[in-house]
């Protein structure tokens, strides 16, 4: 790597991903970036043994038993901080401090404040914090940026998704537990919230309504959202029952209809206000499409640049804002367990 400008640097050769933790979503992950033919250098787990199976899944190289080693080790330039939202403040700074650039899965952190200590922590060092919304940078979303964009559905008035699935009841399981940051809003909810942010700008009104399970935990939310310029979003998530988890964007001259399932690579139509179909999109995605996050991360470090064009550090902590806002509504607190 060469220096670009005091704290940054720009990698003149692969860059080498180390993965923090090896849970299903940094099997997920790995596997794409297989699938992309990106470098994985090292894995690191609270479990050697959970490293180590790790690493001979994937043919990695370096398998460590702790974070700390991973965070130092030299052969690693980027590190995907899968570990649950209780513990990506403390990850993400963790690899920071050590000089490693990070994308931190969805949701960034718990809350508003702990995103913003990780965003001061690396605009210091000049390093990269990215959130792992993997959602944003998959080819149809793309594709429908550019229709917005070239004003193929008119004034856009409305933006209606579900993200609401069947999970694991057992209190003890993660997405239950409130000290991890469970609940539907943070794993599910996001999807839609940050779609509809990315739509129609930001949140400037919010009302929500919602059901708690046993444990305190949110199971089903509903939001009804203002942004900017007046147009309004309908979000429903649940993690105790499966909906059609589908996405519609409705302007004044035409709508989107995005297929099941919305956040995922998937096909979408256009239609026209007479019920013409404009267009329609299919497309064609190896593995599960997390790999464009990663490939946009890594050409933004080949730029030399810290931020993100299509999630700025800066929405991805006002997200975190609305969030918040949402959890206050529903009466839910998070436990910070340091």
């Amino acid at each position: 790597m060469t220096d670009n400008a005091p704290g940054t640097s720009v990698p003149t050769a692969p860059i080498r991903w180390g993965i923090l933790a090896t849970g299903g979503i940094a099997h997920a992950f790995t596997k794409d970036l297989r699938t992309a033919g990106l470098t994985v250098t090292a894995v690191g787990s609270r479990r050697p043994e959970s490293a180590r199976a790790f690493a001979a899944a994937y043919d990695i190289p370096h398998a460590h038993g702790s974070y700390e080693e991973l965070v130092a080790d030299p052969d690693v330039d980027i590190v995907y901080v899968a570990s649950p939202h209780s513990h990506h403040r403390e990850h993400a700074i963790l690899a920071l401090e050590a000089g490693k650039h990070v994308l931190i899965e969805k949701a960034v952190t718990l809350d508003a404040d702990e995103a913003i200590a990780i965003r001061d922590i690396a605009a210091g060092r000049g390093l990269l914090a990215m959130e792992a919304m993997w959602t944003r940078y998959l080819p149809h979303m793309v594709r429908i940026r550019e229709l917005i964009a070239d004003g193929a559905l008119g004034e856009v008035r409305t933006v209606i998704a579900d993200h609401t699935q069947s999970l694991p009841t057992d209190p003890a399981h993660r997405l239950n537990a409130l000290e991890l940051g469970g609940g539907a809003l943070l794993d599910l909810g996001i999807y839609p919230v940050s779609f509809a942010w990315d739509v129609l700008g930001p949140m400037t009104e919010i009302r929500a309504v919602g059901r708690l399970g046993d444990t305190g935990a949110d199971t089903e939310v509903a939001i009804a959202a203002v942004h900017t310029g007046g147009a309004l979003s309908s979000i429903a998530t649940s993690s105790r029952a499966a909906g059609p988890n589908t996405a519609h964007v409705v302007g004044t001259n035409a709508r989107i209809d995005i297929d099941r399932v919305w956040y995922e690579p998937t096909s979408f139509r256009v239609t026209a206000t007479d019920g013409t179909v404009i267009e329609e999109y299919r497309g064609d995605v190896d593995g599960r499409g997390m790999q464009f996050q990663a490939l946009a991360a890594e050409r933004l470090l080949r730029e030399g640049r810290t931020d993100s064009d299509l999630l700025p550090f800066a929405e991805s902590i006002a997200i975190m804002h609305a969030l918040d806002d949402v959890r206050g509504q529903l009466g839910v607190t998070y436990p910070k367990v340091r």
